[in-house]
């Protein structure tokens, strides 16, 4: 049983879409837009965006959406993120708030290991294991959050190996035995259909359509072989093709068109969210392109239901140390993990890579612009055996800290401003000749 009051059946959102700074004038003028949703991390309590604020005024609802508690990880859900969640969903007024179904970190004391931050949402093994830590987690996080808890689908590159269900038998065994809502991502469903050759189609015959408390629309590309689910492209038919399978099963409280990168227009945003609707008044299925090849295998439910585990859990530390040694692979450059495919994994590490080095671009602009055009070049070298250690304005300052000790840039001046921009920024003193000297040593005989 849920441990959080659940959101009512009866509660329609409507038609929504994704609120950010860059759009928020936008979004503001788009017509007939029901609700938004911000990113948690990004919206501070004390002082809301003003855009957001004029917004609720107009009866705007503002779901705040989490990208960063890793419920999936082996760990408990950290209490500060927790609070800091809770803290965004009184201050907007919120019904409901939103997180993934994914781990973004690993190591750390389970493991007797350092610690690894992904900087993205990665997949969790369908195991019996990961599914009872899973629903310890959400309750956990249900126990301290003042509005109902809804997770949602994440996409995926890669394929753990013994996976023991379907992700719809996944998803139904956790509804069943948390009473947690679910966001259902209908272009994660494709993504996965490509990536991972699951059938959206029979993803959502296993599904509790009825727990479902909202929908998430949004565009990717396909690139290296797989598809990427960008956020920065336009909405495909392939996915409006999934929204309408799901639309025939169940009319979805709530749909949301994402777009987190490459903004356009507000017609062309405008255009999306009439195809949004329009797919929506359809209440038969498209044609779903691919073949399915789903696993036959059905629901597990031997376990019985998840009951609360010490910190020395087993099923806590297998999760732990296999997480850790998929992270491990992906942004620390060690071995592949036993039964993961290399090739796909080389593909997600770089993919994580070109993440990082866009998002730092971002939150330190001054880099790319003192580095000119070799930024990408020095940061994804960088990058290659060097995971993050606390987000991604550290991981900034590391990088910067990692070319001073390299004496980099070669041309003075450029090093000179870095230099500056480091110490402005890391409150201290640049590293000195035997303390960098030290550090490289240190990096090789890791890296052996």
């Amino acid at each position: 049983m849920s441990h959080a009051p659940q959101l009512g059946n009866a509660h329609r959102l409507g038609i929504g879409i994704g609120w950010r700074p860059e759009i928020a004038e936008a979004v503001e003028a788009l017509p007939g837009i029901d609700w938004v949703e911000a990113v948690a991390e990004n919206v501070c309590p004390d002082h809301l965006p003003d855009s957001l604020v004029r917004l609720r005024a107009r009866g705007v609802t503002v779901v705040p959406h989490g990208v960063s508690l890793g419920l999936g990880g082996a760990g408990r859900p950290d209490t500060k993120r927790l609070t800091d969640l809770a803290e965004r969903a009184e201050a907007l007024g919120s019904p409901l708030v939103t997180e993934h179904i994914a781990f973004v970190r690993a190591g750390g004391p389970l493991t007797a290991s350092p610690a690894l931050e992904a900087g993205h949402l990665l997949p969790v093994p369908r195991t019996k294991d990961a599914l009872r830590v899973l629903c310890e987690n959400v309750r956990i996080a249900q126990d301290c959050l003042p509005v109902p808890l809804a997770v949602e689908n994440i996409a995926a590159l890669i394929n753990w190996p013994d996976e023991e269900m379907t992700e719809g038998q996944f998803l139904a065994e956790l509804v069943e035995r948390t009473g947690v809502r679910l966001l259902i991502d209908v272009a994660n469903l494709h993504t996965n259909h490509v990536n991972r050759g699951e059938d959206p189609a029979t993803a959502l015959d296993q599904l509790p359509v009825e727990a479902i408390a909202y929908v998430h629309v949004a565009g990717g590309i396909e690139r290296d072989g797989v598809w990427h689910d960008t956020h920065a492209h336009p909405v495909s038919e392939p996915v409006l093709a999934v929204l309408a399978e799901l639309r025939s099963r169940v009319s979805p409280p709530g749909v949301l068109l994402e777009r987190d990168d490459n903004f356009p227009p507000p017609a062309e945003l405008s255009a999306e969210l009439t195809a949004i609707r329009e797919t929506l008044r359809t209440p038969g299925p498209r044609p779903l392109r691919g073949t399915s090849v789903a696993p036959e295998s059905g629901p597990s439910r031997q376990d019985g239901p998840a009951t609360p585990t010490t910190t020395t859990d087993p099923a806590r530390q297998r999760l732990a140390l296999a997480q850790a040694s998929l992270l491990s692979a992906l942004v620390a450059g060690t071995p592949a993990p036993e039964g993961f495919d290399s090739r796909r994994l080389g593909v997600q590490s770089r993919a994580l890579g070109a993440k990082r080095a866009e998002v730092v671009a971002k939150v330190a602009p001054e880099l790319p612009r003192i580095l000119g055009g070799g930024y990408r070049t020095a940061f994804l070298a960088y990058a290659k055996s060097r995971p993050m250690r606390g987000g991604y304005r550290r991981d900034a300052l590391d990088f910067a800290e990692h070319l001073l000790i390299g004496d980099l840039p070669e041309d003075p001046a450029a090093r000179r401003e870095l230099t500056q921009w480091w110490r402005d920024r890391a409150g201290a003193r640049p590293p000195s000749r035997a303390v960098r000297i030290a550090r490289v040593a240190r990096a090789v005989l890791v890296g052996r």
